[in-house]
């Protein structure tokens, strides 16, 4: 089949979903998809609701289907969807029963591989059970990790004839090579359901669909290890804070100049109260790009000022983080160097030579090791763990898409109250 454009519509309240949904048939949509979050917010009046507003367009439920598979592909099939999905890791009978409903009310089946250890094998077998699709799906999670759908794509398009649909991560620039390793059906979520403009966004993967030449985006990326300092400088601490569940943030570490970004990974410094010495000694230690990250156990006297700071500056260095004093901030702020401290006072310490250089430290309730990632902006500091910093960086950027799309209809005369819908989901 020639490759056509789904849009998944993964929004919890039915209002936003269909002012995406108008905007993305206004950029070429070929088919919508009433996605699990939305069926499981509003149930299947989402369904009706497309069928209704869409007429003539395909429509998918994507039901997730892992029981009772009759009995759920019907009524979504009653609803008004098209295509209905079920779960590859979902037993035989389930799947065949989807598929014998689907024959019986004249809809069709998508195999959901969401989740399959051997996806080559399972898809064969589905397309033996008479599955009229199957579909590479990279959870929002693992996207987060850095996975990507290609791999599991070619091995699947080697196993079956009938139709793929990939999902996870498509944007107008990856959606060539989606098609390039044999998917039909290119189901795009993010890329277009966050952009301020989702009219211009679908233009612009149908574009690239159809002339089989990348579209490039700012936006709708997944990094790996390599590339987390460009996203963190592209994110804000609320919005790594956001998506830490609110944690790892270092209460009472404020900026001394305002407009700076910091990002970096982490040299600790344990130190005490005015004993400058290692912070300094940690200067020469500290690689192009790192941040130094001081706890002087939140007193003064000062442990850092102008010289300190400018030797940074020759060494390229990414910031300083003190849990203690800081003073000469006149020239620092001059300087344009992204400073934090707890305190800001005239009186240095001495340097007695007492402390450690990359060793764990904590600050308020925040451990704090060489090599973790540190983002410093007008809002504070957040740490993060070295471990998950592909996934935060992830998932922060994903937040900031989220929040752009949301702006953009505050912009148009809405309001946060209205967009979030507040009350409806206050807990009762």
């Amino acid at each position: 089949m020639e490759p056509v454009l789904q849009i998944a519509l993964d929004f919890v309240t039915l209002n936003r979903a269909m002012k995406l949904a108008e905007e993305a048939v206004e950029g070429g949509a070929d088919w919508l998809e009433a996605g699990t979050p939305l069926i499981k917010s509003e149930g299947l009046d989402a369904v009706r609701e497309l069928r209704k507003r869409f007429p003539d367009k395909t429509i998918i439920a994507d039901m997730k289907i892992m029981d009772a598979g009759r009995i759920e592909a019907e009524a979504a099939a009653k609803a008004g969807a098209n295509i209905i999905g079920v779960l590859g890791v979902s037993s035989d009978a389930t799947i065949k029963e989807c598929i014998e409903a689907g024959r019986n009310y004249g809809f069709k089946v998508i195999v959901d591989m969401i989740g399959v250890s051997d996806v080559a094998t399972r898809a064969k077998q589905v397309e033996e059970f008479g599955a009229n699709y199957v579909g590479i799906h990279i959870a929002i999670d693992e996207q987060m990790e850095g996975v990507s759908p290609f791999e599991k794509l070619k091995q699947i398009a080697e196993a079956v004839s009938i139709p793929i649909a990939i999902a996870g991560g498509v944007n107008s620039e990856t959606v060539v090579d989606a098609i390039d390793a044999g998917a039909s059906i290119i189901v795009v979520g993010g890329a277009i359901t966050k952009s301020p403009d989702a009219k211009s966004a679908t233009a612009d993967i149908k574009k690239a669909m159809e002339t089989h030449q990348r579209v490039e985006t700012q936006y709708f990326k997944r990094v790996t290890g390599d590339e987390i300092r460009k996203v963190l400088m592209e994110v804000s601490a609320a919005n790594i804070s956001d998506v830490m569940h609110r944690a790892r943030e270092l209460e009472g570490i404020n900026p001394i100049a305002p407009g700076l970004k910091m990002v970096g990974k982490a040299v600790t410094v344990r130190t005490y109260p005015g004993d400058w010495s290692k912070p300094v000694l940690a200067i020469d230690e500290a690689q192009e790009g790192d941040v130094i990250v001081v706890d002087a156990q939140g007193k003064g006297p000062a442990v850092w000022g102008e010289q300190a700071t400018r030797s940074c500056i020759q060494k390229k260095l990414a910031g300083i983080v003190i849990n203690g004093g800081i003073r000469d901030v006149a020239e620092i702020r001059k300087l344009g160097f992204p400073a934090f401290s707890k305190l800001i006072m005239p009186a240095a310490g001495e340097p007695r030579g007492w402390g450690e250089i990359g060793v764990p430290i904590k600050i308020g309730d925040v451990e704090i090791r060489t090599g973790d990632w540190v983002v410093g902006d007008d809002d504070g500091v957040m740490i993060i763990p070295q471990e998950i910093a592909v996934e935060v960086a992830n998932r922060a950027m994903s937040w900031k898409e989220k929040e752009n799309r949301e702006i953009k209809e505050i912009e148009e005369g809405s309001t946060l109250g209205k967009v979030a819908e507040v009350i409806r989901w206050e807990k009762h």
